[in-house]
């Protein structure tokens, strides 16, 4: 999870404009083993009474097949106001789903980040676990799935956490989700994602995690995105706001 630091009134109004030009790519899922991708990269540029910069990168690389499915996916953002650099995080992660019956799977997961401004040098994070769909139409897709989550956080500044100092902190936590994409249209698609990490070291202490996405294709390969964000963590370290959210919008690029 990314996490945004206590900002000046100031800061804090930049960093909400940065975020509301960014974007998600959503990548074609097809069960038929070729690999599509999507990219997405937004720019703007502000003088006069305001001085700020942003730019934001994403992409999405799926391939699925009836047996399995594999998506590599990571964003990037970077943003200055007024001189003073106001975004700075990157993720990157992978997932692989294995299906060994017509609706029960197990899947795999790594995953990456980093956001100095919140003082996380970087996050790795492996999981795994077992799921079920409930739905797997060609308009529609629903399931959920537990498991396990081991990850290591490194910070760039020694923080209180779990009743102490530290510059680095390691924890497992169990692992509880949903997803689901809809097809309302030739035109409109959606998805969303939500997870929460219960700590298996903290009663009570979790992590919590919702994605959502809303597609409006333009063109056959053009794409205006929609998308909102929510990351709550119980003891993100004092100085750090438990919750952050985000709203993005942009566009991306298929290869289909």
């Amino acid at each position: 999870m990314l996490h945004s630091p206590r900002l000046s009134p100031s800061i804090a109004a930049a960093l909400l404009a940065v975020a509301s030009s960014s974007l998600f790519a959503q990548a074609t899922v097809k069960e038929d083993g070729q690999w599509r991708s999507a990219l997405g990269a937004a720019f703007s540029s502000s003088s006069g009474n305001t001085e700020a910069t942003s730019l934001t990168l994403s992409g999405d690389l799926v391939r699925a097949r009836t047996q399995d499915k594999w998506r590599i996916f990571g964003d990037m953002l970077f943003a200055k106001s007024e001189g003073t650099t106001s975004g700075n995080q990157i993720r990157l992660g992978t997932r692989y789903d294995w299906n060994f019956t017509p609706v029960w799977f197990t899947f795999a997961g790594a995953n990456a980040e980093r956001d100095p401004i919140a003082e996380l040098s970087r996050r790795m994070s492996l999981s795994g676990g077992l799921g079920y769909r409930f739905l797997n139409l060609p308009d529609k897709t629903f399931s959920v799935f537990g498991g396990v989550q081991l990850t290591d956080d490194r910070y760039t500044a020694p923080r209180y956490i779990d009743g102490g100092t530290r510059d680095a902190y390691r924890y497992g936590s169990f692992l509880l989700g949903e997803e689901s994409t809809h097809t309302f249209t030739e035109s409109l698609t959606a998805r969303q994602r939500f997870v929460v990490f219960p700590s298996m070291r903290n009663r009570g202490e979790f992590r919590a995690e919702f994605d959502g996405a809303l597609q409006v294709a333009m063109t056959q390969s053009l794409g205006l995105n929609v998308g909102f964000t929510v990351r709550h963590e119980g003891d993100p370290g004092p100085g750090i706001d438990t919750t952050d959210t985000l709203l993005t919008t942009g566009i991306s690029v298929k290869f289909d």
